[in-house]
């Protein structure tokens, strides 16, 4: 169980991220929703030890991850919203990086990782270079990385950057057998069909503040709205998103 207590970052005064709380139970992926600027991805940066928040606590399993912060790491994959890796590498020895830091035996990271490039159709280009790579491809050596030690805990932060429809398809897949497996999955997205489709929970922020947090279902039987997007619509409005789009339309037209 991922647990969030009033996390708060601030900076130069002002809360980006301003008492979030929130649960994020383990079988099932949690959807953390809002437009950009909203302050997802300082949230992901701080529930993985990357960022220290000014307040509030991450618990897992009932324990503040700055306890044992390693420890927490090893339980954890993550797959960030940009693919930080070595272009000199190829895909198959940024797997064995990954393995060694992790200190898995070196049979199974070579044998786990050529499965998972060749599941995630990359086989042929594991001896080539990622700078060779595609965005796409990119994205899928980022996720097989985040699999290979059998994390418990996942957050995967806009992980559809730049992938193909099968391999988005293959991704909502994944996610639900996941789950079934009993892993604890954050899905951060700002894009609400895709989040409504693999997402049975949804935390929804907006200016750096939690403004929904319910079960997708409940959302839509409680605010008697069929889409996220229209439930969205309503959270946020108070601002004239319609009008803003006029405007912009208005601005094009300009002589």
């Amino acid at each position: 169980m991922l647990e969030v207590r009033g996390l708060t970052k601030k900076y130069r005064n002002r809360a980006v991220v301003d008492h979030v709380t929130f649960t994020a139970p383990p079988g099932a992926v949690t959807g953390y929703l809002g437009p950009n600027g909203s302050g997802k991805s300082t949230t992901v940066k701080m529930l993985a030890g990357l960022l220290q928040p000014n307040f509030g606590q991450v618990l897992w399993n009932g324990r503040d991850i700055r306890e044992d912060l390693i420890g927490f790491k090893r339980r954890l994959g993550y797959v960030p919203e940009e693919a930080y890796v070595y272009p000199h590498l190829t895909g198959l020895e940024h797997l064995e990086l990954i393995g060694r830091l992790r200190q898995l035996p070196e049979r199974l990271v070579e044998r786990k990782a050529n499965e998972l490039l060749s599941i995630l159709w990359l086989h042929d280009y594991r001896h080539s270079p990622i700078s060779s790579y595609s965005k796409g491809m990119k994205q899928r050596v980022l996720i097989a990385g985040a699999l290979l030690h059998d994390p418990d805990l996942l957050i995967f932060d806009e992980p559809l950057n730049g992938l193909d429809i099968s391999s988005a398809l293959l991704l909502h897949e994944l996610l639900a057998e996941l789950a079934r497996q009993g892993k604890t999955i954050l899905y951060i997205s700002h894009v609400l069909e895709v989040t409504e489709k693999v997402c049975s929970r949804v935390v929804i922020l907006y200016q750096g503040k939690v403004v929904a947090n319910d079960d997708v279902s409940r959302l839509r039987e409680l605010m008697q709205l069929p889409s996220l997007e229209q439930i969205f619509r309503q959270l946020a409005q108070h601002e004239d998103i319609a009008g803003a789009a006029r405007g912009i339309v208005a601005v094009m037209q300009e002589a």
